[in-house]
């Protein structure tokens, strides 16, 4: 389970949302469900993601992040000498929420499909 205990730490200042987003990005996409994200690609890439903070709530237990994630994505092909697709990045871009335990820095990640 993903733990973002630096984001927990800052949760009441006003850096909470740069350090969110920084420790979401060092996450890196192996570690979130962007390929259930891809729209026009096949294969998530091993480049750096760009996050995008874009809702902020707060319940008793929780704090509830809705994030935007801008990656890239290719298509594959065979890879053969002749295959006429050349490969090329698409950006792709998905949101997901983040179910952060204010107790454990915990986080729950899930991907917004509405």
């Amino acid at each position: 389970m993903i733990q973002l205990h630096k984001a927990l730490s800052a949760w009441g200042t006003p850096g909470f949302g740069d350090i969110l987003k920084r420790e979401i990005e060092l996450l890196g996409a192996d570690r979130l469900p962007l390929q259930q994200g891809l729209s026009i690609s096949s294969h998530v890439t091993a480049e750096p993601i760009t996050v995008m903070i874009n809702n902020i709530a707060e319940s008793e237990d929780l704090i509830r992040v809705r994030a935007g994630i801008l990656y890239s994505g290719v298509i594959g092909g065979c890879s053969c000498a002749d295959d006429p697709t050349p490969v090329s990045e698409n950006t792709e871009y998905c949101e997901i929420r983040l179910d952060i335990d204010k107790a454990t820095a915990e986080t729950r990640v899930t991907l917004v499909t509405e």
